[in-house]
């Protein structure tokens, strides 16, 4: 088992230029400036990301400036998932040989397996690749829940090494922290619970505010890892309205036009995705303005 992924840890956008190609100097320029502000960890193309609209040749290059820019001061763990095993396994080998410490792998979508697939298709892919894998539960986007018994069955295989929670059930995460085996751990894939989970014994987060407000994101986990809620509380109210504001419309919409609006990234997305409808952007800058952040 690696050693166990804790903090803040921040589900990348990436950057596009006006063609809507890779912007590789903003990406760059974007992990310097997240590992600056006390980032903890790194999740290049996932759904933040933007991953199902890039080419695999892109995933690849993204992955590789991340692991460069990095230079080992952070773990990056790629996304890497699919919903066809063979596939995923393939994309598994290719993004850790660019580097990447550990590869999150979601819960196949559109196929909704039942449990006994599920647990099939990770045991696959953990005993195929060649770093840790991390399993990401997120019913909202994949159509099925991986349940805490499925979770925990995996925990036991020594290539899972952590999973991002994001079913928004409370009493799942709790059971899965109060039952998994040691080094394994638990991250809330839901910013609006990361101080319940990390309340529970939770690791941290992977967030997509953290695009934003990473040194922010930074303090509130470390405040519950060092056991001062007061801190913690006053951190997660401050962040709140951001959190609302970020999912006003489908991820990565919001948190693109608030990265556009620091100047850190153009707000240009793949279709069918497209920018953050205008009407939402005055909450949008409010909700900066009440977490710190000055335009």
């Amino acid at each position: 088992m690696s050693t166990p992924l804790r903090g803040a840890i921040t589900a990348l956008i990436t950057p596009f230029t006006e063609r809507g190609e890779l912007d590789e100097p903003a990406l760059g320029a974007f992990v310097d400036w997240q590992i600056a502000e006390g980032i903890h960890g790194l999740v290049p193309v996932g759904s933040t990301g933007e991953a199902v609209t890039l080419s695999l040749a892109e995933r690849e290059r993204v992955v590789r400036i991340t692991v460069e820019r990095a230079a080992g001061r952070v773990p990056v763990i790629a996304g890497a998932g699919s919903n066809d095993t063979a596939v995923a396994i393939d994309t598994s080998k290719r993004l850790a040989a660019m580097g990447a410490t550990h590869l999150l792998h979601v819960s196949p979508m559109y196929n909704k397996p039942p449990q006994r697939g599920i647990l099939a298709h990770f045991r696959a892919i953990a005993d195929a690749s060649p770093v840790p894998i991390v399993v990401y539960n997120v019913p909202g986007r994949t159509g099925s829940n991986v349940l805490a018994d499925t979770t925990l069955a995996l925990a036991e295989h020594p290539n899972v090494c952590a999973v991002k929670e994001a079913s928004g059930n409370p009493a799942q995460i709790s059971e899965i922290i109060r039952r998994r085996p040691s080094g394994f751990a638990v991250l809330s894939g839901d910013d609006g619970l990361t101080l319940d989970v990390m309340a529970s014994g939770g690791d941290g987060v992977i967030s997509v505010i953290s695009n934003v407000v990473p040194r922010a994101c930074a303090a509130l986990v470390q405040a519950m890892e060092q056991g001062d809620l007061v801190a913690a509380r006053a951190w997660h109210h401050r962040l709140a309205a951001l959190v609302d504001a970020a999912f006003v419309e489908s991820n990565p919409l919001p948190i693109k036009a608030a990265a556009a609006l620091m100047g850190r990234a153009r707000n240009i997305l793949r279709l069918p995705l497209v920018p953050m409808d205008p009407k939402h952007e005055s909450a949008l800058r409010t909700a900066l303005a009440t977490a710190g952040v000055s335009l």
